[in-house]
């Protein structure tokens, strides 16, 4: 059975909007407990990838913790480098800055602020940490032997099909990672008895997509909806996009090449205002709707696991 795998990026509240100076906070992880619960009714475990403010909320870890002690949901590590201990000055004179990257610090540096994030969550969770996603999506092949070096397993930070190169960083020139042209399926980065492992994020590029007015997952059944050019899909609620997440159920589930799909959403989401997604509550309420559609229909072929769990299956 092909796994059905969820990655939270599991960070402060609302960090589109934040600025250099702005105030962190974590009132989102008040808002967990009812994802887990609906991902408990499916039999899905969640992966937390977790940055540095939430491994310091104290109402964050006790509510992992308990997950963790019942095998229902896994920790893994998301780096933001501008919060991450050491402290580094770029000495940016862009006048247009962006969050920064972890790519753009020396070689160093990036090393100081990896271990930072391995060694809090390991005291704080009592747990190896494993997998790993990037801030901002940015990695470089320094940043893959930096982890791998600290005894991460498995990265989720690929977005296949998607150039990140428009979104700069703090210093002048950084731009994200451009992975137009990285594979969908999960694959070896760095070799090695303990290899380091992509497991991309479930991007497809499609022209066109289908409405399924039977919801079997036993192929494209339904009508063509409308003609799109070049559309990313994403297993990734956004609160207009139910039939594309459903048809992309199908999609990877009939696809011989695909043995996984990978939800994604971000913590703050869960939170009314704590996105610009979900501002309300009536933004939330439809954002569980969709989400218990999406279970409900992978649960029907997909089978709930960790990254880390459908990692250490890999060849």
């Amino acid at each position: 059975m092909k796994s059905f795998l969820i990655s939270i990026d599991t960070e402060g509240d609302n960090l589109w909007a934040w600025k250099r100076g702005d105030e962190i906070t974590t009132c989102n992880a008040g808002y967990l407990e009812r994802f887990q619960s609906l991902c408990n009714e499916f039999g899905f475990k969640p992966t937390y990838l977790t940055n540095y403010e939430m491994a310091m909320s104290e109402e964050f870890v006790g509510f992992a913790k308990r997950h963790l002690d019942l095998g229902e949901a896994e920790i893994g590590m998301h780096l933001h480098a501008w919060n991450t201990p050491p402290d580094h000055d770029l000495g940016s004179l862009n006048p247009n800055p962006g969050a920064p990257y972890l790519i753009e610090y020396p070689e160093e540096v990036m090393d100081s602020k990896i271990a930072t994030m391995t060694s809090l969550l390991e005291n704080v969770f009592e747990r190896n940490i494993q997998t790993h996603r990037a801030g901002r999506w940015a990695t470089d092949q320094r940043y893959f032997k930096l982890l791998h070096d600290r005894g991460y397993r498995f990265d989720c930070s690929v977005t296949p099909h998607i150039d990140w190169k428009g979104h700069p960083g703090e210093s002048e020139g950084s731009c994200g990672s451009d992975y137009t042209a990285k594979p969908e399926k999960a694959h070896r980065i760095i070799d090695g008895k303990e290899p380091l492992y992509e497991i991309p994020c479930t991007v497809r590029l499609c022209r066109r997509y289908f409405s399924p007015r039977k919801k079997t997952l036993r192929g494209y059944a339904g009508s063509i909806c409308r003609m799109l050019s070049g559309d990313f899909l994403w297993l990734r609620p956004d609160g207009r996009n139910l039939d594309k997440m459903l048809w992309l159920l199908d999609h990877v589930y009939c696809d011989g090449e695909s043995d996984y799909i990978m939800f994604m959403l971000h913590s703050s989401e869960f939170m009314p205002g704590g996105s610009p997604t979900f501002r309300t509550e009536e933004d939330i309420e439809n954002l569980y709707r969709d989400i218990e559609a999406v279970f409900s229909h992978a649960s029907k072929a997909f089978e709930g696991r960790t990254i880390g769990e459908y990692g250490r299956s890999l060849p």
